[in-house]
């Protein structure tokens, strides 16, 4: 049977410790996260920041530590965890020679969907009206960005983890990803992300960890 502290924390990290190239990046690491919490992680270039979303992500493991999701450890149940998270990488993952539509069609098809937010909808809320059949190549830098910000709209994953999830978007992207922020946590959703933009969250409770301290 899970403990209370299991089921009140969704997300939980445990003294979690990253080796990279025999320099010791963070040690001892504990937070938790519960429906409607945000975590933003700080900290210098080469802090670990993105080495630890990769550990949330399950694309890395911790060098020593763990990681639970609802009191299970999320990298033994792999797979049922991986269902409940979203990853925005530096890179946008598009695949360029298709338009956004088919995108976030391959999107769909790899995740759980999200019955009440249809495609179209996805790309109008990004600001992409009118440009659903364009190669995506031939999209702007923040453009192509805001496709795949869109993957997160279509897909009903309870925890967002997001490296630099602004990078390229104009201050009305920048806008729009915010009140989407905010409706996820509404919503009882979670984020984890890496940010040198000041966010401003209206909803939800907000927990910052600088891993240059």
């Amino acid at each position: 049977m899970q403990s209370d502290t299991a089921v009140s924390h969704i997300l939980e990290a445990r003294d979690l410790c990253c080796i990279r190239d025999d320099r010791t990046l963070f040690s001892g690491l504990n937070f938790t996260l519960k429906s409607g919490e945000a975590l933003i992680l700080e900290g210098h270039n080469g802090s670990g920041k993105t080495s630890l979303l990769r550990i949330l992500c399950g694309i890395r493991l911790p060098d020593e530590g763990s990681l639970l999701w609802r009191g299970e450890g999320a990298h033994r149940i792999g797979a049922e965890f991986h269902q409940h998270i979203a990853y925005l990488g530096h890179r946008d993952g598009n695949k360029l020679d298709l338009t956004p539509e088919e995108n976030l069609r391959i999107a769909r098809g790899l995740g759980r969907v999200r019955a009440d937010v249809s495609i179209e909808q996805a790309l109008e809320k990004v600001g992409l009206y009118g440009f659903e059949d364009v190669p995506t190549r031939n999209l702007s830098a923040g453009q192509q960005r805001r496709v795949a910000i869109a993957r997160l709209l279509i897909t009903e994953a309870e925890l967002w983890i997001l490296d630099e999830p602004f990078t390229s978007l104009d201050r009305k992207g920048i806008e729009d990803v915010e009140d989407m922020f905010d409706q996820h946590l509404a919503r009882g959703g979670m984020s984890v992300l890496t940010t040198h933009h000041r966010m401003n969250f209206e909803l939800g409770k907000v927990h910052r960890i600088n891993l240059s301290e």
